[in-house]
């Protein structure tokens, strides 16, 4: 499940919770997208997810081609696959929300 607000100098936010694989990703692909249609910088919440595998991975690597997309606030388990992945030190990780919602 997701949700979408605008933030600070209309920044598009997009607060994500709970698990995603290749079989609950796709709404939030679509989310993601609409957001990347009309803003410029999309900040991707997601400190109440609980899970991510590869195919959310691949969504995050395919929106950081198409907007700026900065992560925020992501959980243990999400840090890891990022840091195990390399793509830490591609996507723009931000510790808090406040921080990602800044211009």
């Amino acid at each position: 499940m997701e949700d979408t607000h605008e933030g600070h100098n209309a920044v598009a936010v997009i607060t994500a919770w709970g698990e995603y694989d290749a079989d609950t990703v796709g709404p939030l692909e679509s989310r993601l997208a609409a957001a990347a249609a009309t803003h410029r910088t999309v900040v991707l919440d997601t400190g109440a997810m609980t899970f991510g595998d590869s195919s959310f991975l691949n969504l995050l690597l395919k929106m950081h081609r198409i907007t700026q997309l900065r992560i925020a606030a992501p959980q243990q388990q999400l840090q890891r696959l990022l840091r195990l992945t390399g793509a830490d030190q591609v996507l723009d990780v931000r510790s808090t929300l406040e921080d990602a919602s800044r211009p």
